[in-house]
């Protein structure tokens, strides 16, 4: 019984970006592993980007910078 956790920034991702996600991770597991998909479980994380750091930075200040 595969538990894949997908953790994405919480900016914008649709709700057919995530059924996206949730298709191929399932589809990576039956073909690499031969997993059922009825088994698979996919859940997707959405993090605040000041939840979220990258070095020593909040990854809202790098957005901010690069804006």
């Amino acid at each position: 019984m595969p538990y894949i956790n997908i953790k994405v920034t919480d900016e914008n991702v649709t709700k057919e970006q995530k059924r996206a996600l949730i298709r191929g991770a399932t589809e990576l597991m039956v073909k690499v592993l031969n997993k059922e998909p009825s088994t698979t479980f996919v859940l997707i994380d959405e993090v605040n980007t000041d939840n979220w750091g990258i070095g020593y930075e909040q990854v809202s200040e790098i957005r901010n910078i690069i804006k």
